[in-house]
């Protein structure tokens, strides 16, 4: 099936996403969901496996072939790519694209304007850099993990979305469009190294500054943001689902303690002590009903509490059918491009892309098929 014709801010923007997994697929997709042509490069392999399923969402916004990158003939398909485009981005451990053939030196020397997007755990360099980690590792390393969690717990695990997708793809991807912008002034491309450990803790930023500035204390639970006030928590509610509460201001704990039946001018947020009694006071509240009564309840106000919705709940919530947060392809709910722009929006989103089901497709758009009478997306022999 040919992919429909892509529009949005990076239409006719080509590029290169040599097969991986996490942070980097994540990345691509959000470059073809803003209408570049992404080509995902899969391993040959890949065809003799599963199928693609159309829940694979990170497959989606690009078209796919396969290569055997250790075979000289794909390689030499790879590398005719890499001429006529304008990204490429490459997940493996610093060194092996080197080994491969397809490194930045290689890639350069052939396109000065392509930008190299490399992305990692670690970084290019580095005593951990050809150490083996993930999301949970490489947030340990930067702070971020540390400040996660409760007074007196572990830290908790956000999940892989503070580090790989926060940290890795949302950095890659501000990289690659810097990198981009600077080409118009010399029409050259370069190198962005983007670790996951160097943009989770970049997200850490403010936290340093409070830090330093003694508004803040390096341990979890007991801080204005990390549950360690009562207004800024999440309480369980009688039917063991939760709501979340963000009163940080006066104006907003005072609508929040009215919608409890409770008087604010009887707490004076400034004295510790009173702390426990009123978290406790709090907690007994919102136990009283249900999650969705409480919803009801503060519906239109000021108190800046909400239902911790699931992921499935998320999706129909009428704050994000009327924004239309959410899309449906190939009957498969999803969320929606993201951010919105005015005047060239995101249109068209394709499926996830199958193993190598567009080869003949992107290679004779890119004009690059009939390479020494071969055919990629085909296994071939590792040389």
């Amino acid at each position: 099936m040919r992919a429909p014709a892509r529009s949005g801010a990076l239409a006719g923007l080509r590029v290169l996403e040599l097969s991986g997994i996490g942070p980097g697929p994540f990345a691509a997709m959000l470059l073809g969901d803003m209408g570049a042509d992404v080509v995902r490069v899969d391993r040959p392999e890949v065809l003799r496996g599963p199928a693609v399923q159309p829940t694979d969402l990170l497959r989606r916004s690009r078209r796919s072939v396969a290569l055997d990158l250790k075979s000289e003939h794909d390689l030499g398909i790879l590398l005719r790519l890499v001429d006529r485009a304008d990204v490429l981005i490459e997940g493996y451990r610093p060194g092996v694209a080197e080994r491969l053939g397809f490194g930045p030196k290689v890639c350069l020397d052939r396109n000065p304007g392509l930008v190299y997007g490399r992305m990692t755990g670690w970084g290019q360099g580095g005593p951990l850099a050809q150490t083996a980690g993930h999301d949970i590792t490489y947030l340990a390393v930067s702070g971020a993990l540390h400040v996660v969690g409760r007074a007196g717990e572990p830290p908790a695990i956000p999940v892989n979305l503070l580090g790989d997708f926060g940290g890795g793809s949302a950095y890659l991807v501000m990289g690659i469009l810097a990198a981009l912008h600077e080409r118009h002034t010399s029409g050259l491309g370069q190198v962005v190294d983007a670790a996951i450990v160097d943009g989770a803790a970049s997200l850490t930023t403010f936290l340093h500054g409070l830090v330093h500035s003694g508004e803040w204390q390096d341990e979890r639970g007991v801080n204005l943001l990390d549950s360690g006030r009562p207004w800024y928590d999440v309480y369980r509610c009688s039917d063991d689902r939760h709501v979340a509460v963000g009163a940080l201001e006066p104006k907003f704990f005072a609508e929040l303690m009215h919608g409890l039946g409770l008087d604010p001018d009887s707490w004076d947020r400034d004295d510790e002590s009173s702390w426990p009694a009123l978290r406790a006071e709090l907690a007994g509240r919102f136990a009283s009903r249900t999650r969705d009564e409480w919803s009801e309840h503060f519906a239109g106000t000021d108190a800046c509490v909400a239902p911790v919705l699931g992921l499935a709940e998320a999706a129909i919530s009428a704050h994000a059918r009327a924004r239309q947060a959410f899309v449906t392809v190939d009957e498969v709910a999803q969320p929606a491009p993201a951010p919105r722009l005015s005047r060239t929006p995101s249109r068209g989103l394709t499926p996830p892309a199958g193993h190598g089901e567009h080869a003949a497709e992107v290679l004779g758009e890119w004009g690059v098929a009939g390479i020494d009478g071969g055919r990629a997306g085909a296994p071939t022999s590792s040389g």
